[in-house]
Formats: C-alpha cells, structure tokens, sequence
C-alpha cells in the first residue's frame, strides 16, 4: 500500500515558494537569520516608541508603559490620585456624556 513514489517533474520550474516538494538544506539557518532580523527591526521599533513617548496626563492606576517609559523612570510623571487636584490649566476630564 501507499501512494507510490514522487512522479518526476520539471526541473527548469522557477517559483518564490520552491516548486515542487521543497525541502532547502539550510531551511534551519534560514529560519534563524530571519528571527534574528525580525528581533532587531521589532526592538529597534520599540525602543524609538519607548523614547518618544510622552502622557499628557498622569495616569490613576498602573499601566505597563510604566516599566519603560522615560518619563516614569526619571520621575516626571507618577500616578497621580483620583482626589488629587489638577494644576493650574491642565485639561480636565470629568468623564463620558
């Protein structure tokens, strides 16, 4: 029982995905140099959104960006309290309509 062998198939047939019944030698390296790239263009990404990010306001609860955000790091920013005042000029959000 089974299928039987491959049949033969041209071997001049160009295609992106590999033609017929691919299976490259170096599927692994390959596979390697393309998790690392796309590591590098993920991170590089990250951290150029990291630095640019800015809060107009402070949040009242924990949020993740705390962890890098450049703001929260050196103190220009905290959590602020639901009681607390808001300066002088600073948009004030009472909440939705």
């Amino acid at each position: 029982m089974g299928g039987g062998a491959q049949y033969p198939y041209p071997k001049e047939v160009w295609s992106p995905s590999g033609g017929w019944w691919t299976r490259p030698t170096n599927w692994r390296s390959n596979t390697a140099i393309i998790i690392a790239g796309s590591t590098l263009v993920f991170y590089s990404v990250f951290k150029l959104s990291a630095h640019r990010e800015q809060r107009m306001q402070a949040p009242n609860r924990w949020i993740p960006s705390m962890l890098w955000a450049r703001e929260f790091k050196e103190g220009i920013v905290g959590i602020r309290n639901e009681d607390e005042e808001w300066p002088k000029g600073a948009p004030v959000e009472k909440g939705h309509h």
